[in-house]
């Protein structure tokens, strides 16, 4: 069958699932992963100059605009600093959103607003900086020659359009999981066992090249129960290996509607892609189609679910695959 980008007009049976094949009570949230003390765990140059940058705004803040600090610390909700680093506003937490620190509530955050962009606020940085670079030596190779900057202007009209944040609208109908990613379905295979799901499961791989969207996006409706980072290699994410021996983030979902299904999501890095970002914790509750994360330039997804006789999988490898619209799989008999 070939995957959907919109829910089946087909009738979803309501029968109670077998409370014999799913696990029925809630399981415990783990404590944050402590080499997760960052949104982006593997670092990067644009990161360190994003942080250098803000040393050197946070200084003018205090000294230019010291009513502004004044009314953003009476906004400021929380009673513990998670930063290495004195909190102003909200610019300051963001690679630290996934800590128990300070916050700001959406009404009071001045920048709630990047959110909103074509862009993916997590890539500004890169957005920024590649693109102004590309445009910068478009201009310089212009003077000499005009199509000598033709190169240089494409390199920064992909950069812009690998960072793109198109809006998604998830199908609700009950008992659907939805593609975590953009890109090309590489594998559909069956494993015996995972450690976070009982029983056996089925693991399905989504290869994202350059050109994909590299947003990430929950499957299902869920709360996020723990989450573990792996240092590793960079290869190919072609490659079947490279889902054992790559960097990696694992994310560990339990749906928040009964019968509470676990599953895993796992962003990892890929050849290029050496740039994972999760900007989600232990505890958070997500809708369906929600973005939680990304992985820059050029990576892997895999989504692990429990297989269940009432599942059937709508995708094959080969298939193309949109994050939070395309229906990977259902449980046919999903219900409280």
């Amino acid at each position: 069958m070939s995957p959907r980008d919109i829910s089946s007009d087909a009738p979803i049976a309501e029968e109670p699932p077998s409370q014999e094949r799913l696990p029925t009570q809630r399981a415990a949230i783990e404590p944050l992963d402590p080499q997760l003390t960052t949104i982006q765990p593997g670092g990067g140059f644009c990161m360190r100059i994003e942080l250098a940058w803000g040393h050197v705004r946070r200084f003018f803040l205090k000294k230019l605009f010291p009513g502004y600090v004044t009314r953003m610390q009476q906004l400021r909700r929380g009673s513990t600093n998670c930063c290495p680093w004195e909190v102003l506003d909200p610019r300051d937490v963001k690679f630290h959103r996934n800590q128990p620190g300070y916050w700001w509530a959406q009404q009071d955050d001045p920048f709630a607003w990047r959110s909103h962009l074509p862009f993916v606020r997590a890539g500004l940085a890169e957005l920024f900086l590649i693109t102004g670079s590309f445009l910068a030596l478009a201009v310089v190779a212009g003077w000499f020659w005009v199509w000598a900057s033709v190169p240089f202007v494409v390199l920064a009209v992909l950069v812009m359009w690998f960072f793109r944040n198109p809006r998604r609208i998830a199908p609700t109908e009950p008992g659907l999981v939805i593609s975590p990613a953009d890109g090309l379905v590489v594998s559909c295979n069956e494993l015996p066992s995972d450690p976070f799901i009982a029983g056996p499961v089925m693991e399905i791989g989504i290869f994202l090249s350059v050109f994909d969207v590299h947003i990430n996006r929950t499957p299902i409706a869920a709360r996020v129960v723990g989450m573990t980072y792996f240092r590793g290699k960079f290869l190919n994410a072609l490659l079947p290996a490279s889902a054992r021996e790559n960097e990696r983030l694992a994310v560990r979902l339990e749906e928040n509607e009964a019968p509470h299904r676990r599953y895993v999501v796992r962003q990892i890095a890929g050849a290029i892609a050496r740039r994972i970002v999760c900007w989600v914790a232990p505890g958070e509750d997500l809708a369906r189609g929600a973005a939680f994360g990304m992985i820059k330039f050029g990576s892997r997804t895999e989504i692990v679910m429990q297989l269940d006789p009432d599942l059937e999988v709508v995708v094959k490898p080969g298939d193309r695959v949109r994050a939070g619209v395309t229906v990977l799989a259902l449980y046919r008999n999903s219900g409280t």
